[in-house]
């Protein structure tokens, strides 16, 4: 059965559950006293104070009661007669133009120079200029090639094709500056000595106009229509060494890296094949990444000067893309939409960007950070499509060729003069640290 439930009542003994004081016995008197006594200033004598003020000011440097801002207790204290706050004036003063940082360098939207280049071939898949280490600037003009002295702006015309009708499709300098190797539209592959100036061999082996060039060392490596590319050893009489059949279309696009280990190719098949320095177990030499993501011709291929595996290409009308790809483990790490043909990519030595040229329909530079692939600014002028980019031996001039029939020369990565001067002594620094270790 039920329970029956206790009736709850008032409990008969006052404070049976909780404590209620009896104010009758507190002495309010002596509290009030005791708290008003807190907030009075205690009085102390003068040879106290000193002593409390040295003791601040040897712990603190300051006197803790001078640099109070906000008083919890008492009257808020009278500024001593002059005194001038020292942050009202920090604050309130203009920044001078060499304490504000600089958000970012200045880059000219203007060439610095243009030179004429009058009957240069208006052809996506050919290279047409190429700079130097020795500061020359060589450019094919139809069935001629020129060299431009930078520094003294001296022009030499190096070479004239015998037959009216071939025509210059290429031209790479040697990594020492001091041989052109030249591509023509009668396959063949021309070394020429630039101190003396004339010709010191004549190359055949393709059977199709010779469109791109790239040197490894004393490997000359040329890319053909015909999608082969070829490998010259130009020591020894037989010349043909190897020979890379990855392509089905023309070889546009040819560029070795840095450290000689791969050989990038570009065609107009919108392959990229990445390809090893040495042969395989059958004597063949096989691409170690193909990447087939580009949907037009790539032109563009360059290998970044910092991160060794790290190859940024760019396509044609059709793709319009920059991509950046790890060679080592075939991964596309960044991909950025141009908007336009992408006809050229270089990466520069002295800032971690790279610039790109274009054709339809603005003609621009554009200067990318990276990784960010943040666009960092737009050069234009020229009136025609981007045909190549190359770069002055000092990383600070970008030389761009259009089928305006103009080179313009453009300063956008010069170095800050402190920062210079740092590499020039790290420069410096390498070099006598080598002629030790030879001596």
């Amino acid at each position: 059965g039920k329970s029956g439930s206790k009736i709850q009542s008032t409990p008969t003994k006052a404070g049976a559950d909780r404590y209620i004081p009896s104010r009758s016995t507190m002495q309010m008197e002596m509290a009030s006293f005791l708290l008003t006594k807190e907030n009075d200033l205690a009085e102390e004598s003068p040879t106290k104070k000193e002593q409390q003020k040295a003791w601040a000011v040897n712990l603190n440097g300051f006197d803790i009661e001078e640099a109070k801002i906000l008083r919890l207790c008492g009257k808020p204290q009278n500024a001593p007669e002059g005194y001038q706050n020292n942050l009202k004036v920090l604050y309130s003063q203009k920044t001078t133009p060499g304490s504000g940082r600089k958000n970012g360098r200045y880059i000219p939207s203007m060439p610095d120079r243009i030179l004429d280049a009058p009957e240069i071939r208006n052809d996506y898949y050919l290279n047409l200029i190429d700079w130097s280490s020795q500061n020359f600037l060589a450019v094919a003009l139809d069935s001629s090639v020129y060299l431009w002295n930078h520094a003294s702006g001296e022009i030499i015309q190096l070479l004239q094709m015998e037959h009216p009708d071939d025509y210059v499709s290429a031209v790479s300098w040697i990594k020492e500056g001091n041989y052109l190797a030249v591509g023509t539209s009668n396959a063949e592959v021309q070394l020429w000595d630039i101190q003396h100036q004339k010709r010191l061999r004549n190359m055949t082996s393709h059977s199709s106009r010779v469109g791109s060039l790239s040197w490894n060392s004393y490997i000359l490596s040329s890319g053909a229509r015909t999608g082969h590319i070829h490998h010259h050893d130009v020591r020894v009489a037989e010349h043909h060494v190897a020979t890379l059949a990855g392509h089905t279309q023309e070889v546009c696009g040819l560029k070795w890296s840095l450290d000689g280990r791969y050989l990038a190719s570009g065609g107009n098949d919108n392959l990229v094949n990445v390809w090893p320095c040495t042969q395989g177990d059958s004597g063949d030499f096989a691409p170690v990444q193909t990447f087939t993501q580009h949907q037009g011709a790539v032109k563009a291929v360059a290998w970044c000067p910092w991160q060794s595996n790290v190859l940024a290409t760019g396509g044609g009308t059709s793709d319009r893309h920059i991509r950046i790809w790890n060679v080592c483990s075939g991964t596309c790490l960044s991909v950025v939409d141009a908007h336009s043909q992408v006809c050229s990519i270089l990466w520069s030595t002295n800032y971690k960007e790279f610039i790109s040229g274009h054709g339809f329909a603005q003609n621009q530079l554009i200067i990318w950070k990276y990784p960010t692939m943040a666009k960092v600014t737009e050069l234009r002028g020229h009136t025609a499509r981007v045909l190549n980019l190359t770069m002055s031996p000092d990383g600070a001039t970008v030389a761009s060729a259009a089928a305006d029939e103009t080179l313009r020369l453009w300063r956008c990565f010069e170095m800050d003069p402190i920062k210079k001067k740092e590499k020039e002594k790290a420069n410096s620094a390498k070099s006598s640290i080598i002629h030790q270790g030879i001596r």
